[in-house]
C-alpha cells in the first residue's frame, strides 16, 4: 500500500503534458513530468506501479517515491519548480593562530605513552587548550596537509 498517492486534475496532465512536448528546460522537469503522468491514480492516468516507472524512464524507484512524495506534500507546482539551493552552514574553519599552534604541537614532544601524535590525539589537544571549542580530526589532517606536515 503506497502512502503518497498521485492523482492529477485534468489541468495538471495538460500542462505536463504541455511541458514534455515544449522540447526545451531541464532534464529533470522532464522526467519529473513523466513520473508523474505515469504514476497518476486518477481519472485520467494509467497508474503504473513504480517498477514499471523505473523500468520504462530510467530512474530508481526512490526517485519516483520522493516525486510522490513531494507532490503530496509540497504539492504540484514544488515538484516542477527548481529548488533553491541553500549553501551549507560552513564547518569550523581554522585561522593562523589556531593552525600555528596546531603546527607547533604536532612538532612538539607527544604526550607520555605515545610515540608520537595521532590526529585523534591532536585534535583533542588543541581542544583541550581551548584554541577552539571543537575540531575534528579530519580537519587536523587537511591542515597539516595544506602545511606540508607529514607524519607517519
Amino acid at each position: 500500500m503506497k502512502k503518497y498517492i498521485v492523482k492529477l486534475s485534468k489541468d495538471e496532465r495538460e500542462k505536463l503534458k504541455k511541458i514534455i512536448t515544449s522540447g526545451s528546460g531541464p532534464a529533470r522537469m522532464f522526467t519529473r513530468a513523466r513520473i508523474l503522468l505515469k504514476a497518476d491514480q486518477g481519472q485520467h492516468g494509467p497508474s503504473w506501479g513504480d517498477e514499471k516507472i523505473s523500468d520504462a524512464l530510467d530512474v530508481t524507484v526512490q526517485t519516483i517515491e520522493r516525486i510522490r512524495k513531494q507532490l503530496v506534500e509540497e504539492g504540484f507546482e514544488a515538484v516542477l519548480s527548481r529548488r533553491s539551493y541553500t549553501q551549507k552552514i560552513s564547518r569550523i574553519k581554522i585561522d593562523g593562530d589556531v593552525e600555528a599552534h596546531l603546527v607547533a604541537l604536532s612538532c612538539s614532544e607527544p604526550p607520555e605513552g605515545f610515540a608520537r601524535w595521532t590526529l585523534r590525539l591532536l585534535a583533542n589537544k588543541i581542544v583541550e587548550l581551548g584554541y577552539v571549542e571543537n575540531i575534528s580530526h579530519e580537519t587536523v589532517r587537511q591542515t597539516l596537509k595544506k602545511t606540508n606536515l607529514n607524519h607517519g
